[in-house]
């Protein structure tokens, strides 16, 4: 299979499943803002096309913008729903959109030379770019879901294997690695230049915090210890009243948390998430440890010292059994899953299940070159978001790799985070 077939048969892949994704939801749903700091599912699908028309249909090809076409589309693209009412976007407008710069764009990829020594062409790149988009639109979509309190159809997949050994840490050598994504054709321009970091010794949990940890944490105090938290977590704790990770609920028989519109038994031996990073960071210290810094978390997840960078923690390709990835579970499997997984430090589930925080603020590598626009890292970086590693069970393994740089405020939990611990050697 050529690479423009290859491009084609992934790009109709993601379409098809962002299209079962909302067939379930209601259009008078697609239209209702989840919080104030989500746009409406509606607005998802608008964005992650409009962003495919400007990149594959304007900016690679210099059509003129649909607007005459879309004319309802387009005036509310003109305006960005930040206000508490985003500007009114139907359903049906959005799609004939939607399958409208698809048809475009896919006649358009029979003629591309991806062999070319243009950059946003060569090995496919700006497709790439776009396909990565509207998969990290589809896990913000079920975010969305979740928020609604929408009752969503889903299947667990059967338990997977469990991995032996019982250590609940792993001691990672000191030395030196290649940070950063290496031979990764579709790398954002974050994750490069790859160069060589020189590591201290450091242990870092075999398996995730799970639910059974966290909910020890709570019934200590942990939400209502002042010196657990930094300041601006106690404040936020404080603003907000947190006192436990977001949909979780107390009842007679114990912790219930709330899974897309049901609720059910909190399972104690699944990694914890819709955690913020504070409530990450405050349990570490609670645990006498702390969060791995970014660095820490790629050289346990992606090294190896013989073989050197590998895209997954377990190799280059994802085969379905190594990892909890791309929706086969709505939910995390339980920690210490999946043998196959396992990372060369020999660390588990560091990819798929749940985002993990780290302690790293989202910064430039040396060596940054903003590329193909400021605003896909450029404008984040700085001490306001917090970078997330490996992926969650809502994830494509297109974007799990080892390298891949998420990034949020610290005080989001609405995604599917959790977390690792570490400390000093």
């Amino acid at each position: 299979m050529d690479a423009a077939q290859l491009l084609r048969e992934r790009l109709e892949r993601a379409r098809r499943d962002t299209e079962a994704l909302l067939a379930p939801v209601p259009d008078a749903d697609l239209v209702r803002r989840p919080s104030p700091s989500q746009p409406p599912l509606v607005w998802e699908l608008a964005n992650i096309v409009s962003f495919e028309e400007l990149w594959l249909l304007r900016n690679l090809d210099g059509e003129t913008p649909l607007a005459e076409a879309h004319a309802d589309v387009a005036r509310a693209l003109r305006r960005e729903p930040t206000t508490a009412e985003p500007p009114p976007l139907r359903p049906d407008s959005v799609r004939s959109y939607a399958a409208d710069v698809r048809e475009r764009a896919l006649a358009l990829l029979e003629q591309a030379d991806l062999d070319t020594p243009n950059p946003l062409l060569r090995k496919g790149f700006v497709y790439g770019l776009v396909l990565q988009r509207e998969l990290s639109h589809q896990e913000t979509m079920l975010q969305a879901i979740q928020l609604l309190g929408l009752e969503y159809p889903h299947r667990d997949e059967p338990r997977p294997d469990r991995a032996p050994g019982s250590d609940h840490e792993v001691v990672v050598e000191g030395g030196s690695f290649v940070l950063g994504a290496v031979d990764e054709p579709w790398a954002y321009d974050n994750e490069l230049v790859p160069h060589e970091v020189e590591l201290p010794a450091f242990r870092i949990d075999r398996t995730p915090v799970t639910n059974l940890e966290l909910a020890e944490f709570v019934d200590d105090g942990g939400y209502r210890s002042h010196r657990l938290w930094s300041r601006a977590g106690w404040e936020w704790r404080e603003r907000e009243h947190v006192a436990a990770p977001l949909y979780w609920e107390r009842s007679d028989g114990g912790w219930e948390r709330i899974r897309f519109g049901r609720r059910e038994p909190l399972p104690p031996g699944e990694p914890v998430q819709h955690v913020s990073c504070h409530e990450a960071e405050a349990f570490a210290r609670w645990a006498g440890k702390r969060l791995p810094t970014e660095v820490e978390w790629e050289r346990a997840a992606g090294w190896d010292e013989r073989s050197g960078k590998k895209r997954f923690p377990w190799g280059q390709e994802w085969m379905g059994f190594e990892a909890s990835l791309d929706r086969r579970r709505f939910a995390p499997a339980p920690a210490g899953s999946y043998e196959g997984g396992e990372s060369s430090a020999g660390c588990l589930q560091m990819a798929g299940d749940v985002w993990e925080w780290t302690s790293s603020w989202f910064q430039s590598y040396p060596g940054f070159l903003a590329f193909p626009y400021s605003e896909c890292s450029e404008m984040f970086f700085g001490e306001e978001y917090r970078v997330l590693r490996g992926g969650s069970w809502a994830t494509d393994a297109l974007v799990a790799r080892t390298t891949f740089r998420a990034f949020d405020v610290p005080t989001r939990r609405s995604a599917f985070t959790g977390f690792r611990c570490a400390r000093d050697a």
